[in-house]
């Protein structure tokens, strides 16, 4: 052996690299966290005494995971508190049965905990009350001695009772704040539901998140990522939000003592109230950030709300009855200040992470882009990570897009940050979204095939803890449009389903693109870091609607098992 042997070996099953022609090996040689060696042959020449063998027995080997869009601080934080969500927080198994299941929830926690003085969590499903607003009454009958706050799944709107909104003093005289509504009574009189920005009047009185509590939340977000075969991310909201606090040093912490092991990219809150004045802030906070396996160069934008409350920005009114038939939802920045912020941004070299569910929010950004770009005449290299030209924005959701504005994404080079499993024909788009979209909107609405077709790059997020973090079932939503779970059921918007090697690519090169890291991590191939995932079987040889019952049996970051699920 001319060689040193590989560290590790994984041999004797099918490996797909994602590369950009989807090609396949069949082992897999790793020396100090780099891949040194595809294929037999070759590998097997490496195998020295001391070499670790994975024998894979047929099952596949993919790159890990790499998130696009998703919040784990948040989801790790979720689970010590009042937790409505089930299991992984999924869509095919709900935060609960409904109304009466969340209110058990809750009152068992209250129980459970006595000395908290509020009751603090989240995860309730809108489609699990009239309308999706849920009344203070109710939780005034389970927890009648202290103030709740509840947070639902999508994170745009709270859930409170009759002493939280007493504390805050929020009443039927109060206003609504700007860039959000209080739900109300015919006589004014709050219900308890607090859509977008109003959930703020309630959350400044929130008992503050300790350092400790922050930093256990991490890790338990990065163990379940892990667990699920991803081995970076990008977290898409790195700053104050409601009742998350700032986890940037959270995050430095655990990057700079190795505890992070994952590969992290955070997207920095951008202020709507603050405008371009916080500028120089975030270049300083990125410049601060870049430490181990984090760095902080991407800032998140929230251009919109969700379809369900009506604050998602169309370019035509919601529907009525209920949606009011003037209504258009938010742009939560006009045009101009959005325009300037994304100038500024982009010419400082910051990737731009936009938040952007209705048609009309879609064209904002893209409007924005291109006048960015238009602007930008000096070809020297901005002061953040890559040139200008090279920032990767990237819009997430994506749940209306004009079909005017499907080929502006390519000619922009915008990526398409995809969270497939919403693109399903649940009770929450049967009755809260389609309804107030009409027929004819709704059946643009997740275009995955139509971007993918259009040649745009595509990335993938799962968004945890707004629905399950289990990147193989948003890859059977995008594969199959359903449900996971459901092998019956009429699947939604077929035409617009991505082939299995493309979905898992988004997951996976996508992901890897959106962070910059595509020169190390992405794909597999010799020299890039050994960030591997190994499933239980091939779904590429199974039926695709049993891609949701793979596991992930093994996650390696860098040739390190980070980890092995014990059932296997």
């Amino acid at each position: 052996m001319n060689e040193k042997p590989a560290d590790l070996v994984l041999i004797d099953g099918p490996v797909f690299t994602a590369d950009a022609v989807r090609s396949w090996t069949d082992a897999v040689a790793v020396r100090q966290g780099r891949i040194v060696a595809l294929g037999a042959p070759a590998v097997r020449e490496l195998i020295g005494r001391t070499t670790e063998v994975v024998d894979l027995a047929g099952t596949l080997t993919i790159p890990g995971f790499v998130d696009a869009h998703a919040h784990p601080v948040f989801g790790g934080l979720g689970r010590a508190r009042c937790d409505l969500l089930a299991g992984e927080g999924n869509l095919a198994a709900p935060p609960s049965a409904g109304a009466a299941e969340t209110l058990a929830r809750v009152a068992a926690y209250a129980a459970a905990h006595p000395g908290r003085p509020w009751v603090v969590g989240g995860g309730w499903s809108m489609d699990h009350f009239p309308g999706g607003t849920p009344r203070r009454e109710d939780l005034d009958r389970v927890v009648p001695d202290r103030p709740v706050f509840l947070l639902n799944r999508d994170g745009h709107g709270a859930w409170v009772n009759s002493r939280a909104l007493e504390l805050a003093g929020v009443d039927r005289h109060t206003s609504d704040p700007p860039d959000g509504r209080i739900e109300r009574d015919p006589d004014g009189t709050p219900t308890g539901t607090l859509h977008e920005n109003a959930a703020e009047l309630v959350s400044r009185l929130l008992p503050a998140v300790s350092p400790e509590e922050y930093a256990q939340a991490l890790m338990e977000g990065q163990r379940h990522l892990h667990s699920l075969g991803v081995t970076g991310w990008q977290d898409a909201l790195v700053g104050d939000y409601l009742s998350y606090p700032d986890a940037l040093e959270t995050y430095r912490a655990a990057a700079a003592d190795g505890r992070l092991t994952a590969r992290v990219v955070g997207a920095l809150w951008w202020d709507r109230d603050a405008g371009v004045a916080q500028l120089d802030d975030l270049v300083r906070r990125r410049a601060a950030s870049t430490v181990g396996r984090f760095a902080a160069t991407s800032v998140k934008i929230m251009q919109d709300g969700v379809c369900e409350n009506f604050t998602a920005a169309l370019l035509e009114p919601y529907r009525s009855p209920g949606g009011g038939g003037e209504r258009q939802g938010h742009s939560y920045l006009d045009p101009g200040a959005l325009g300037e912020a994304v100038r500024l941004l982009d010419a400082e070299g910051f990737q731009i992470h936009f938040h952007t569910i209705g048609d009309r929010a879609v064209r904002e950004a893209l409007d924005a882009i291109e006048g960015a770009r238009g602007r930008a005449a000096d070809p020297e290299p901005a002061r953040g990570r890559g040139h200008r030209g090279d920032n990767r924005h990237h819009l997430a959701h994506l749940q209306l897009v004009h079909p005017d504005d499907v080929p502006r994404l390519r000619r922009l080079r915008v990526a398409a940050n995809m969270q497939a499993l919403w693109a399903v024909r649940d009770k929450q788009m049967a009755e809260l979204t389609i309804p107030f979209l009409g027929e004819e909107r709704s059946r643009r609405q997740y275009a995955f095939g139509a971007l993918r077709e259009a040649g745009v790059t595509m990335a993938a997020g799962s968004d945890w803890p707004v629905s399950s973090a289990n990147p193989l079932w948003g890859i059977h939503g995008a594969v199959n449009r359903l449900i996971p779970g459901d092998r019956e059921g009429d699947p939604f918007l077929p035409e617009q389903r991505l082939a299995l090697a493309d979905a898992l690519s988004a997951y996976t090169a996508g992901g890897a693109w959106i962070n910059h890291l595509d020169h190390l991590t992405g794909t597999i191939a010799v020299g890039k870091y050994a960030d591997l995932a190994v499933l239980d079987r091939d779904p590429f040889e199974e039926p695709a609607h049993e891609v949701a019952d793979a596991r992930v049996d093994l996650t390696f970051v860098e040739g390190v098992l980070v980890h092995e699920r014990t059932s296997r």
